[in-house]
């Protein structure tokens, strides 16, 4: 025990003298570590004042972190009886997650920000035992004296590299920390041995993922002559016919298509249209590994190579059977409305819905509550029939009221305008409403008159509201085609226009506009009210700021982050003061944190609880 306190106060010496000179006497102090401080040294890192730098930007469910936590877990057991903490960091320094045995170990590493979000990189805080492993590439035993930073004196950490098996590459640290008096060397072999374990559980699952997604993708392509592509996490592979028929943009399209129907609900079958003209069909298939989804492989086939048609000259013509059909030119002048929506699930749902609505089709539209779907169909059909008139029917006013009170005389008439009717949430309606809409769909279809008929349904999946209510499936029948909204989430790059067409009826006349910081905080929540939750916010936020450009601290606290879960009403409150500090601080945490009279851990913390992300206006 002598010998170690004489060790260490070798090693304080020789920082010392290193701190006024820039010189390390290596005799004293171990050459790797003596290389470290030089590092920091010539990094700009302060002895006194460097303070680990925050980031949010983490990825905190992917195969790291779960390759990682049963090892951490056993160790925690294992480790129960000495106050220590074990940490996880990704390749670029930045905490991934803490597990501490004992509360005041957790408490002291709290304030010198060895927390989850903060980053250990030895150019932010010098040497220590997850910087300086990912600089030397080794593990390493840092004990008190031979840190760089004057608060990180206390303490000893054993750090050790994660390396990707197949790769090779450095993934992460796993590292031990402790206070000095509680240190040991054996600290260094058990995070080499935790390192170990967790590099094997890495071989493992890319091995099970990986394989499972290949031998998908060669069932599929052994009995399959067409193009097929298997998507799954970084992974992307195509046979030749798919290599041949598509260019990369279409490829990158396909795939970023076949991502979303990994993740969507019900059967991955789609068709959509690629840049280049090309009408695509694309059929997949899920591969699943225990209880989650790990890749998807589809076959894609070209159903159609038209080039888009000139625009010319529109008219109107009156078919017999469906009433109202627009020409080809009217249709070209439909398709230059799909062409100003970015997303390709939005132009693909306006696509089809043009298509639908010129042919006269009577028209099923799904999609989640507030999806725009009834406004979606009366402006399409207004571009599309410039004389027409779109007349909509809730389900709440149908059950109080009954169809045939709301429906005008004259709307049937010889001389009416050519007429959408819109029955919204039809998976709402009353058993004895839903008699009386069938019975004015039959007799529409008996009239073969002009009135173009849509129904809504308010749910992601056909499947699981038929199982929920059946009182509107003797409807189904008389749909030729549905078409499906996607939520707003998985279109974001229509947001600026939709914000843009909101704003100009929420503000009338008034010059509002909506500022970068504040469209970076639109882009980022993932709205799960869709833009019925987006009008709301644009309504806040011009109660706040009701002329001008609207700022990210114009928008309700909720924008600003995505919580993993429920807040209660307590804890929304104080994600609101929380969010509120942080814009009087003009973003600044540690100012935050001062006014809120929390620690600066504290408050990150919270910010990770409570999903807040921060920016700038």
């Amino acid at each position: 025990m002598h010998r170690v306190a004489e060790r260490r106060s070798r090693i304080a010496a020789a920082r010392a003298d290193f701190l006024r000179s820039g010189h390390a006497e290596t005799q004293s102090v171990p050459g790797l570590v003596a290389a470290s401080w030089q590092r920091s040294f010539l990094a700009g890192v302060d002895a006194v004042s460097s303070q680990a730098v925050f980031q949010s930007d983490l990825d905190l469910t992917g195969r790291l972190v779960r390759c990682s936590e049963p090892v951490i877990a056993r160790l925690s057991d294992e480790m129960a009886q000495m106050p220590l903490s074990i940490v996880l960091t990704d390749y670029k320094a930045r905490i991934l997650s803490r597990s501490e045995t004992d509360t005041t170990i957790g408490t002291l590493l709290d304030e010198v920000s060895l927390a989850p979000g903060f980053n250990y990189a030895e150019t932010n805080v010098g040497t220590n035992g997850i910087g300086t492993v990912l600089e030397s590439g080794q593990s390493l035993y840092i004990v008190g004296p031979e840190h760089f930073l004057e608060h990180l004196q206390p303490f000893a950490c054993a750090g050790s590299p994660i390396r990707d098996p197949l790769t090779g590459r450095v993934e992460g640290v796993l590292d031990i920390s402790c206070l000095s008096e509680d240190a040991s060397p054996l600290m260094h072999s058990l995070v080499q041995s935790a390192a170990h374990e967790i590099e094997r559980n890495l071989l493992i699952d890319r091995s099970q993922r990986q394989q499972a997604l290949f031998e998908a993708y060669v069932r599929v392509d052994s009995r399959t002559r067409g193009a097929v592509m298997a998507i799954g996490g970084t992974v992307v592979m195509g046979n030749t016919v798919a290599q041949s028929q598509f260019s990369p943009d279409e490829q990158w399209t396909i795939h970023q298509h076949a991502r979303y129907l990994m993740i969507s609900s019900g059967r991955p079958v789609d068709e959509i249209e690629l840049s280049s003209g090309k009408i695509v069909q694309i059929r997949g298939k899920r591969v699943v590994v225990g209880p989650d989804i790990v890749g998807i492989v589809v076959v894609v086939e070209i159903k159609s190579e038209r080039a888009r048609l000139p625009a010319r000259e529109s008219g109107l013509t009156l078919s017999p059977k469906r009433g109202w059909r627009v020409h080809e030119p009217v249709r070209s002048a439909a398709a230059a409305i799909v062409h100003d929506v970015s997303s390709l699930l939005g132009k693909r749902a306006s696509s089809s819905l043009v298509t639908a609505l010129t042919a006269g089709a009577a028209l099923l539209v799904m999609g989640e509550a507030g999806g725009g779907k009834v406004s979606l169909l009366a402006e399409l059909y207004r571009q599309i029939v410039p004389l027409g008139r779109s007349v909509v029917f809730g389900a709440e006013a149908l059950n109080e009221n009954g169809l045939q009170s709301l429906l005008e005389n004259d709307l049937l008439s010889v001389g009416a305008p050519p007429t959408l009717y819109i029955f919204r949430n039809v998976d709402r309606l009353s058993a004895a409403v839903t008699e009386e809409v069938e019975a004015f769909l039959v007799a529409r279809e008996a009239r073969a008159d002009s009135a173009g008929i849509a129904v809504t349904v308010s749910q992601p999946d056909l499947h699981v509201d038929l199982a929920v209510n059946r009182a509107y499936t003797s409807l189904l029948h008389h749909f030729e085609t549905s078409v499906t909204v996607a939520p707003l989430r998985h279109r974001i790059d229509d947001l600026p226009d939709i914000v843009t067409q909101v704003l100009a009826r929420r503000a009338g006349l008034r010059p509002a506009t909506v500022s970068a910081g504040a469209m970076r905080v639109i882009s980022r929540y993932p709205w799960p009210g869709n833009i019925r939750q987006l009008e709301e916010a644009l309504d806040i936020a011009l109660l706040t700021r009701p002329v001008g450009a609207i700022q990210a601290e114009d928008l309700p606290a909720y924008c600003h982050g995505v919580a993993p879960r429920l807040l209660t009403a307590l804890e929304a409150g104080e994600r609101d003061l929380i969010v509120g500090a942080l814009h009087k601080a003009e973003g600044n945490r540690m100012r935050a944190a001062e006014s809120l009279g929390i620690a600066r851990s504290s408050l990150y913390r919270k910010l990770k609880s409570f999903g807040i992300t921060v920016t700038d206006s």
